[in-house]
């Protein structure tokens, strides 16, 4: 039964591998652009470095923006505004001056006839204004002539035979003049000055229409191509003529609207090349990293990381191609480095790297300067929960980039004309977005169950709640599990283990002892032991369950499943052997094992394996009487040689050579807590 379940669960983990693998070659190529690669790389002021190059189809070649945005400001510059005369304000003016006229000239000092002239010399002067519109002045003029929108019929006329507002009083004054009115006619013009209202306005929403109707009448291309056609030769230096016409080629493959075979084709090419990449990464985890590749939890996590590094990066190309230096592609390692290891987050990132270079422009550039950051990334960054290394790293991965793009374009340029600044500016963003790392670490470890050094060095402070309540109600166990943290950390920095992570695993592996602190020797005081009222079948209960009690303790504080499994594989599936051997002497014969086994499972990884052997070493060496140094020489290799017999290192994947280096280790560090001196022969 059991082993039906064990293959049931492994074919499901399987089965859940291939569907990450087929989801994740999917979205990848669901983010690539929808068009042909165009397989030729160039760049402007520089050889052409390949054979002459024909016309594959025809096509047109394209203007350039900036003269597409030239010709935009010659339309703008260039553009008749349009202007609204508004006829019921002429009418209004007329009635105003038949209702005031009288009020100024109530007919005395003039006759009848004299009055009655000039009546119609005033609506003459009003004919004379509002034949051409009076301008509110309210804006700029835009242009020398202008079209006046009159009763729905526009007319194309020159803006200053347009009477002006604030021009108004000098003009009503010649008109009256060339009327033959007198100069002493002052109330007239006063009249007339008190009337007039201006009539013509910009009409900002026909300008604004007829400028869009024009921009969208721009032609997006100047000229053809003709299939055949020679565009550029071998050597030639790209620029003017044979680089538009490589850029509208360019252009033409990545917008060219796919037929249903040429969609099939390219997306088949796509599909292969990302499985290819991908196949090669699970086989790297199966072949290198099996204990990654089984857990299923790890290969999403490094799946995610390069599908949002591809989308981040197929994004900003999308958006704007020259902001591509701007994606911080250097954090997908420093992560990988943080939670699994140096080759694994180089790996990985070379293969992103690799996939990023299908969409990229300048791809070879891309891809060097992406692949070396990314090994100073690796070599550089450790320990990163100190923040000082995290600044130094990032602060030489910026320098990286800034000297292989200068140098970069050096040797294709040869001067430092075609070097664009900007991107150097683009380097230094992206060193400061890389500094992001930390906050993104921390989400990581909640979304993925995960632990970082960061976390662990959290974890390690003796002042935090769970081992504050362990040094005070079990203050021998305490100091039993800093004297264990000391021995295993100084082991797993021999043999190249996770020290920090060994170090946190020891300080906590005893915390189940916290509910019954004196039922276990190093807490008690007096002569006075519980055990001795106790049957040992009894005691071997209390003893075995600290650990299970541990692992609830450690569940309800939210401690991380890889330091919970310190707790659980400490003592592995060994005997309680004191409490067996009284059983045994009480009895006369061997008492059934189950009652006296802890429940394990053994230790699975070479820090779990570190802690089993220094718990062990250093609880036993309490009963040292007179230590030696064979004694302890001998003591050591007694122990782990009897957790070897039992089997408890066969899933640890830790050698008979770290074994032994384990073991010189402990015997080092206990000859130094005893204060052994060299012993003189007699």
């Amino acid at each position: 039964m059991a082993k039906t379940l064990d293959t049931f669960y492994r074919s499901q983990s399987l089965i859940y591998k291939y569907f990450l693998y087929f989801l994740t070659i999917g979205a990848i190529v669901f983010f690539f652009p929808k068009g042909g690669q165009f397989k030729y790389e160039f760049q402007k002021g520089k050889p052409w470095q390949y054979e002459n190059l024909y016309a594959p189809f025809d096509f047109s070649i394209r203007k350039t923006d900036a003269e597409l945005q030239a010709e935009r400001q010659q339309f703008q510059r260039e553009q008749i505004p349009y202007y609204r005369f508004d006829t019921e304000a002429a009418r209004e003016v007329y009635r105003a001056y038949e209702e005031l006229f009288p009020e100024y000239f109530p007919g005395t000092g003039l006759s009848a006839r004299q009055i009655g002239v000039l009546r119609q010399q005033g609506r003459a002067i009003l004919d004379s204004l509002y034949l051409r519109g009076i301008w509110d002045g309210s804006d700029p003029p835009l242009s020398r002539e202008v079209y006046l929108v009159r009763n729905n019929q526009a007319r194309r006329m020159r803006f200053d035979s347009i009477y002006r507002m604030d021009a108004l009083r000098n003009t009503i004054r010649d008109l009256t003049e060339s009327v033959g009115i007198p100069a002493d006619q002052a109330e007239f013009r006063e009249l007339l000055l008190r009337i007039a209202e201006p009539n013509v306005s910009l009409d900002q929403e026909l300008t604004g229409r007829e400028l869009e109707n024009q921009l969208s009448g721009i032609s997006l291309t100047r000229g053809n191509v003709d299939e055949g056609a020679l565009i550029v030769a071998k050597g030639e230096v790209v620029e003017g003529e044979s680089l538009k016409k490589l850029e509208s080629l360019r252009a033409e493959y990545a917008s060219e609207v796919w037929s249903a075979n040429n969609y099939y084709f390219i997306l088949s090419g796509y599909t292969i090349l990302v499985a290819l990449v991908l196949i090669m990464l699970l086989l790297f985890l199966k072949r290198y990293r099996p204990d990654v590749f089984r857990n299923n939890v790890k290969v999403t996590f490094i799946f995610f990381n390069i599908l949002v590094m591809v989308f981040l990066t197929t994004f900003v190309v999308k958006y704007n191609e020259a902001l591509v230096f701007v994606v911080p592609l250097c954090i997908l390692p420093l992560i990988l480095k943080t939670f699994f290891d140096a080759r694994l987050g180089l790996f990985v990132h070379v293969l992103t790297v690799l996939i990023l270079g299908f969409v990229v422009p300048n791809s070879f550039e891309y891809i060097f300067l992406q692949i070396i950051a990314g090994i100073v990334t690796i070599l550089t960054v450790s320990e990163l929960y100190k923040r000082a290394n995290l600044f130094i790293s990032v602060g030489q991965i910026t320098l990286i980039y800034i000297l292989g793009y200068f140098a970069f374009n050096i040797i294709q340029g040869g001067s430092l004309d075609n070097v664009v600044w900007v991107n150097f500016g683009f380097f230094l963003l992206n060193g400061m977005i890389t500094l992001f790392v930390q906050p993104l670490i921390y989400i990581y470890e909640k979304m993925f169950g995960m632990v970082s050094d960061v976390s662990l060095l959290e974890l390690s402070d003796t002042n935090s709640r769970l081992l504050k309540e362990l040094s005070n109600k079990a203050p021998g166990t305490f100091n039993h599990s800093l004297q264990v943290a000391n021995l295993a950390e100084a082991a797993a920095n021999e043999i190249g283990a996770n020290a920090m992570l060994v170090r946190v695993g020891a300080l906590y592996h005893d915390i189940g002892k916290m509910n019954n602190p004196t039922y276990f020797t190093e807490n008690q005081t007096t002569n006075n032991n519980p055990h001795d009222e106790l049957a040992p079948e009894k005691s071997a209960r209390i003893i075995i369950k600290h650990v299970i009690e541990g692992i609830e303790m450690a569940r309800k504080q939210n401690i991380p499943d890889r330091i919970i499994d310190f707790i659980r594989t400490h003592h592995g599936t060994t005997l309680v052997y004191y409490f067996y051997k009284k059983a045994r002497e009480r009895d006369g014969e061997d008492p059934d094992e189950k009652d006296f086994r802890y429940p394990g499972p053994v230790p699975f990884s070479k820090e779990t394996a570190i802690l089993m052997m220094a718990d062990s070493v250093e609880a036993a060496s309490k009963s040292l009487v007179n230590p030696t140094y064979s004694i302890i020489d001998e003591f050591v290799d007694k122990i782990i040689a009897t957790q070897m017999q039992a089997g408890q290192f066969l899933n640890a994947e830790i050698t008979f050579k770290e074994i032994e280096t384990v073991k010189k280790v402990l015997k080092q560090r206990l000859t130094n807590i005893y204060h052994l001196r060299v012993e003189y022969p007699e």
